[in-house]
C-alpha cells in the first residue's frame, strides 16, 4: 500500500529542491504540480509555457484528484508537490482525506523578490500564501490530521534536523539520501522546468541560507504586507 504525501507550498519556496530530496529515496515516486494544467485551463493566466503545460497534463480536476488519491504507484511512498494557488476556490477537497499532508512556507519578502525576478511581476494570488492558510484550515478540518509545517529558512539552515523531524511527523523513516542528490534534469519534472528549475538542476542539496540583500518596490512591499498575516499564522505552527 502506498503512503501518499501531499506537500502544499507556494512558488519559490525551495519546493523543487524538496521534491528532489524525496525523489532521492529509493522507495519514493514524486509527482510535480499535477494540477498546473487544470489551473491554467481554468484561469488562462499567462504563465510561461502555458500552452505546453496544458497539453502535458490532464485538465479535469476530478481526473487528477482521483489519480492522486487512488491511482497505482510502484513505490511505498508517493510524494506530491502541490502549489496552493492551483486549488481554486470551490474545489472539492474530499480527495485529500486519503493522503497525508504537510506544508512548506517561506518569508513572503523572499518569495516576492524571487518570483518577480523570474516573471517580472508578482501579485498576492501568484504566491498562494493566503490560499495556503485557507487550505491548512480546510484540509485540517476534513482530515483531522496534525499536519507538519516547515519553513524554508530552517530547512536551509539545518536540513538534516528538519527533514528528520518532518519524516517523524509523517511516521516515515528518515533516509540520509534525502539530504543530497545528483545534478541535472529529471523525467519527473514538469515541462515548465525549462523556465523555473535552472537553480535546482545545478544543485546537489539544500543550499546554505542566502545572505544576499535586496530592495523591494512599493508594489512588491504591498504584496508582502497583504500576505504577511497568513505567513505568520503558519510560521507559528512550524517545526523549529
Amino acid at each position: 500500500m502506498t503512503n501518499r504525501i501531499a506537500m502544499w507550498s507556494g512558488p519559490r519556496n525551495i519546493s523543487t529542491a524538496m521534491m528532489r530530496s524525496w525523489e532521492n529515496r529509493a522507495d519514493c515516486t514524486v509527482i510535480d504540480e499535477p494540477f498546473y494544467a487544470y489551473y491554467l485551463q481554468q484561469t488562462q493566466s499567462p504563465h510561461p509555457l502555458c500552452s505546453q503545460i496544458i497539453e502535458s497534463q490532464p485538465t479535469q480536476f476530478a481526473v487528477v484528484s482521483k489519480s492522486l488519491s487512488e491511482g497505482q504507484c510502484k513505490n511505498a511512498v508517493q510524494y506530491q508537490k502541490h502549489m496552493t494557488h492551483h486549488m481554486l476556490p470551490g474545489c472539492d477537497m474530499n480527495w485529500t482525506a486519503k493522503l497525508q499532508h504537510c506544508f512548506l512556507i517561506r518569508d513572503p519578502a523572499y518569495v516576492v523578490n524571487s518570483y518577480t525576478n523570474s516573471r517580472g511581476a508578482c501579485t498576492a494570488h501568484d504566491i498562494g500564501i493566503k490560499r495556503q492558510y485557507e487550505l491548512w484550515q480546510e484540509i485540517g478540518t476534513l482530515t483531522q490530521q496534525q499536519m507538519p509545517v516547515i519553513d524554508s529558512s530552517t530547512v536551509l539552515t539545518n536540513p538534516e534536523r528538519i527533514m528528520r523531524a518532518l519524516c517523524e511527523a509523517l511516521a516515515i523513516s528518515f533516509d540520509p539520501n534525502m539530504l543530497s542528490w545528483p545534478t541535472g534534469k529529471r523525467s519527473s519534472d514538469g515541462v515548465w522546468a525549462s523556465h523555473w528549475y535552472h537553480s535546482v538542476e545545478a544543485s546537489t542539496g539544500f543550499g546554505a541560507t542566502s545572505q544576499a540583500t535586496f530592495t523591494l518596490s512599493k508594489s512588491q512591499l504591498e504584496v508582502v504586507e497583504e500576505v504577511m498575516p497568513y505567513y505568520k499564522k503558519m510560521k507559528a505552527l512550524a517545526i523549529t
